[in-house]
């Protein structure tokens, strides 16, 4: 980048490997940081350290905390006999705002990939089974993508957990709504017939 003084090129180099920015976008920021504040860039600089520093994984679901326990597990309103597995902390969101979830949760942080070296022993199975054999687990919701990976998850988990005497469901998947037919493919369309309930 001999555009522009190597500073300024290397925040853009580094701010263009976060996902969803490409060059404009890099070169957009930069330049609004370079016009901020000493304080403001201080601010985000101190904002991305203490993500770094000061979070970790809840120890019994996985997702990020900044304590031992997420505010999802140390809920105590939440139904502790429901989980929904998801493969990355960001999936919760989505579930938590259909607010129609209110047990807790387990994430995998991934999914199976073999293609990408990526087996069961790669994710954050064990602690589902572990949490499944204390007994009083009813439900195991699994809300994995609708990719070939989160399919091949689901089912690597379906066998594994239906022996252990727990009901394992799967989220419906289909047509989005406001959507039409016509812009659906055929494994969409295949998914939403499989899906379908009486009304």
């Amino acid at each position: 980048m001999a555009d522009f003084a190597e500073p300024l090129a290397r925040l853009i180099t580094e701010l263009k490997r976060l996902p969803g920015i490409g060059q404009k976008s890099a070169q957009r920021i930069a330049f609004h940081l370079l016009r901020a504040s000493n304080e403001e860039a201080g601010q985000l600089s101190a904002a991305i350290l203490d993500v770094k520093q000061k979070l970790a994984q809840c120890q019994v679901c996985n997702n990020i905390s900044d304590q031992q326990l997420c505010h999802y597990c140390r809920d105590p309103h939440r139904d502790p006999r429901v989980i929904c597995v998801v493969e990355e902390p960001n999936d919760i969101v989505g579930i938590e705002t259909t607010r129609q979830f209110n047990g807790r949760y387990h994430v995998l942080h991934g999914a199976l990939s073999p293609l990408r070296g990526i087996g069961p022993d790669s994710l954050k199975i064990r602690g589902l089974v572990d949490r499944i054999g204390s007994g009083e687990m009813q439900e195991v919701i699994i809300a994995t993508n609708p990719t070939v990976e989160g399919e091949a998850t689901a089912m690597y988990l379906a066998r594994l957990l239906k022996p252990l005497g727990v009901r394992v469901t799967r989220i419906a998947m289909g047509v989005p709504v406001g959507s039409g037919l016509e812009f659906a493919d055929e494994v969409t369309l295949q998914k939403a017939m499989e899906g379908r309930r009486e009304m």
